[in-house]
């Protein structure tokens, strides 16, 4: 793990679509990049906080956090992971960037912990978190920009959600983006043009009709799927299109569908897209030196 931990990488810490949790089953939304010596972690869907740790991330150590939008399987545990952190001895501040809404988020789980905030700064000795932690809410465009690290985004489209973002990493040659939740949307292949790696959500049409048997409101469920997300051929075409040197399908939906395997992934995909590909899972590592013997899992067990 310390060879790993010197490299610039990226590792996906939950991999699934949805909000929803069953036995077995991957983790929603969030995913660590280390780059240019940060430790930045992209969207706080449920089980971040366990997954930094397995990762092998300080909790201490954390650095920047950023938001794509604000559904709850994105944003769920942005205040437990900042929280816990502070509980294991968080002393440096963090920056969190958002799209607008993000502040308030924040605001209100400080006042929904308050007691226990005021408790522990008293009674353990801690510093205040509210004076550690800054919320910037962005727009498109650049967002952050720091020792030749460069943040910049790109609405996509992801309706009834308007503020909804993918993000392009770029530091010293290298360069990562992330779609973000998406239908499909041509102009993200401009914005990923040339990168390392295409972090792109991916749908299989023939999970569908599974997945929305599953819950109470299928007939409205397919709706949103179908008008908000991409299918992998899609996220292939933009890859194609971008001429990025790796796609990496993450948000997988249905990511826990026990009649779906990879291969059905890589198949869809190849439709749209010949090059270096990676299927997610929780806990994989994927390496910005394009080493295949550098994807690797992080965590003890598969739980793709």
């Amino acid at each position: 793990m310390s060879a790993n931990r010197v490299r610039d990488r990226l590792v996906l810490l939950g991999s699934k679509g949805g909000p929803a949790l069953r036995p077995g089953g991957p983790w929603p939304s969030s995913s660590l990049l280390e780059l240019g010596g940060r430790t930045i972690v992209i969207d706080c869907g449920l089980g971040v906080t366990r997954g930094l740790v397995d990762a092998g991330i300080s909790l201490k150590a954390l650095d920047l956090i950023f938001i794509t939008h604000l559904h709850s399987d994105h944003v769920l545990e942005l205040g437990p992971l900042i929280h816990t952190a502070w509980t294991a001895g968080l002393a440096t501040p963090i920056t969190v960037l958002g799209p607008p809404g993000t502040g308030r988020y924040w605001q209100h789980f400080c006042q929904a912990m308050a007691f226990d905030i005021d408790i522990r700064i008293v009674d353990e000795g801690r510093p205040d978190i509210r004076e550690l932690v800054s919320v910037a809410e962005f727009g498109e465009g650049e967002v952050f920009g720091e020792n030749g690290l460069r943040v910049t985004a790109l609405r996509v489209d992801h309706p009834p959600v308007t503020d909804c973002f993918a993000l392009r990493f770029d530091h010293d040659g290298k360069s990562v983006v992330f779609s973000a939740d998406t239908a499909f949307f041509p102009p993200l292949a401009d914005f990923a043009s040339g990168a390392d790696i295409l972090v792109h959500e991916a749908m299989l049409e023939e999970g569908i009709e599974r997945l929305v048997a599953r819950t109470g409101n299928g007939a409205r469920l397919k709706e949103h799927l179908l008008a908000s997300h991409s299918f992998a051929e899609e996220a292939g075409r933009i890859a194609s299109d971008a001429g990025v040197k790796r796609l990496v399908l993450n948000h997988l939906i249905p990511a826990d569908d026990a009649v779906i395997g990879e291969a059905d992934w890589i198949a869809a995909v190849r439709k749209t897209w010949a090059g270096d590909l990676t299927i997610a899972h929780d806990g994989l590592v994927v390496g910005l030196e394009h080493d295949p013997e550098k994807w690797e899992p992080v965590f003890g067990k598969d739980h793709a």
